[in-house]
């Protein structure tokens, strides 16, 4: 499995369409990580971008996020994609608490690109 985490230097980026980079992990069958990768994303907003997909080519199935609109949540989920929001901190051990069982998704969502801190 690949998760995907939208970065800036380390930690889980406030704003989906405008990280600085995606970190990568794939687990292994314990589900432990056993890779770890950063693409950087296309320019523009990611949610009027084609990083779903880019992504989703890369065998990413999972991204743990902080804010995101609605409209980025339905591209990640038509590329097969699902989301867990209200993310924060450190990229990895986001991706350790996941695995854990310890993140549940959090509806904070930008309703507008006016809406959120970080555009």
């Amino acid at each position: 499995m690949k998760i995907a985490v939208p970065s800036r230097n380390g930690e889980i980026d406030s704003h989906f369409g405008h990280c600085e980079y995606f970190t990568v992990f794939s687990l292994d069958e314990q589900h432990q990580i056993s890779s770890e990768e950063t693409i950087s994303p296309p320019p523009g907003c990611g949610c009027k971008s084609n990083i779903a997909g880019s992504l989703a080519e890369r065998g990413v199935r999972l991204m743990l996020a902080g804010n995101m609109g609605q409209g980025a949540v339905n591209k990640l989920a038509a590329a097969g994609i699902a989301v867990i929001r209200g993310c924060t901190g450190n990229v990895k051990q986001a991706v350790e608490d996941y695995v854990s069982g310890r993140l549940t998704d959090a509806p904070v969502i930008c309703s507008d690109h006016g809406a959120c801190p970080g555009h």
